[in-house]
This record gives structure tokens, sequence and C-alpha cells, in this order.
């Protein structure tokens, strides 16, 4: 008798300050591996962008950020935008914004599927390493991202992913739950390096959709002086932080 797959949405939680082709490839890159399992059927995807608290250097107004990620995900029939998070007064600890999809999950399939749901962190590979940075993550919230829900990471340039996991403590206690997907057709494009070349007037034709590029100019947006905008802030996870500190992570 064959097993029944686990139904899985993958949430990808960033600025999208824009949505790059990256991101939206990291979407099927992961639903690929997580099929090749045999465990996991994909059920969707969903695109969180932070809301303007976060303090970001260069962070334009949310409502651009959505807008523009709505623009780039029109073709795709699994993959939605979600304005939350985007939406709240304050930024979101991403434990947060995982229970408020994850109670939404369960209401959608109201809970009589069996194997029951799951919700996975999307995430580059880069992201992990962001558990070494004092203060920048609370260690019961990354017990319970990496223990209840899991991480889906795709490699990026010459980052190593598994090494993160390893020299983390937790990470390497629940590493059944992280699956590393590696991407073999390399693309280092990287949002930073979009609002860089638009600054300086240059083309970003086939790193970011056509429909993105034209709303970014019918905007004016990625300027010099947009650049400038949070310039000096701490960032908003930092300064909560330190409102309460905790040790970094495996210290």
């Amino acid at each position: 008798m064959a097993t029944r797959r686990v139904p899985l949405v993958l949430l990808a939680c960033g600025s999208f300050n824009p949505i790059t082709n990256q991101h939206m490839r990291l979407f099927e890159l992961a639903r690929d591996h997580m099929h090749s399992t045999g465990q996991y059927q994909v059920v969707g995807g969903i695109v969180s962008p932070v809301s303007d608290g976060y303090g970001k250097q260069g962070l334009v107004l949310a409502k651009h950020r959505i807008a523009m990620a709505k623009l780039a995900l029109q073709s795709s029939d699994w993959v939605k935008v979600d304005e939350w998070e985007s939406q709240q007064p304050d930024w979101t600890e991403t434990v947060v914004t995982m229970r408020y999809h994850y109670g939404r999950i369960l209401e959608q399939f109201e809970q009589r599927t069996v194997p029951g749901p799951q919700l996975k962190l999307l995430c580059g590979a880069d992201f992990l390493d962001t558990f070494k940075i004092p203060g920048l993550w609370r260690d019961d919230h990354v017990q319970e991202v990496a223990g209840r829900f899991g991480f889906v990471c795709v490699s990026r340039g010459g980052l190593e992913p598994e090494r993160a996991v390893h020299e983390s403590d937790t990470l390497s206690r629940h590493s059944q739950n992280i699956f590393l997907v590696r991407e073999w057709v390399k693309n280092a494009t990287s949002a930073t390096e979009v609002r860089r070349a638009l600054r300086r007037g240059m083309s970003v034709k086939y790193l970011i959709p056509d429909s993105v590029i034209e709303y970014i100019h019918q905007h004016n947006l990625y300027t010099e002086d947009s650049e400038r905008r949070n310039e000096g802030t701490v960032l908003r996870p930092l300064a909560k932080q330190a409102q309460q500190p905790v040790k970094s992570l495996d210290d």
C-alpha cells in the first residue's frame, strides 16, 4: 500500500526589495526536491514581505514591495503573496509569522487530513548563517522554527549550508527537519545588486520580471534618495532583542 504524502506549504519571508527571478526560482527548486523525497506533496507557496518597521536601509514601502511581488507571481498557479506580515505596525519575528500561517493552513485543511499538513521555511543558504549573529535570534525561536516547522534551504553561490548546520548544536539536533537543496544552475542574483544597478541607470532586464521593471520606473523607486531611507537606523530585530538580552545561539 502506497504511503500518503504529507501536504506541504513553503513559506518565504524577507524584504523582497525588490523580488527577483532568483526569489521565485527558489520555490521551484524546493518543490522539485521535496517531491523527490517521496514523502511530501507541495500544495502551496507563500511570499511574505516584511513590514516597513524592519528598518533596513533602502527598504521601500511595503505597498510597493507587495505590488511588485504580485506582478512577478502572476504566472504562478501555486505561489501567492500574503500581506499579513507587511501590514503589521512593527517587525514580526519569523516564528510568529509561521505560527500565523500554520494556523491558517490548519483551518483550510480542517485538521482532518491524515497525515496532517506541514509548513516549512524556505530560505537561501545565507539565511542559516544569520543564527550566528549575536542578539538577532532568540534561542527558543530557533528551536521552534527548526523543530516544529523545519527548513528547506537552497544553496547559493559558494555558501555551505551543511557547515552552518554542523556548527550549530540546535540545528544539528533537528537536522532531520532541515532539507538542503543543491542548485546546480548557478544564479547569484541579489536584490542588493539589482538596486545598485537601478540607482546607476543600468539595465536589470532578465534579473527581474519586465512587469516589475515597469512598476519601478512608474513609481521612481530605487534611487539614490530611496537608498538613504532608514540610513543609520538599527535593524528592528536587533533593537527589539536589545530590550530583552539573550545569549547568542549555542554559546
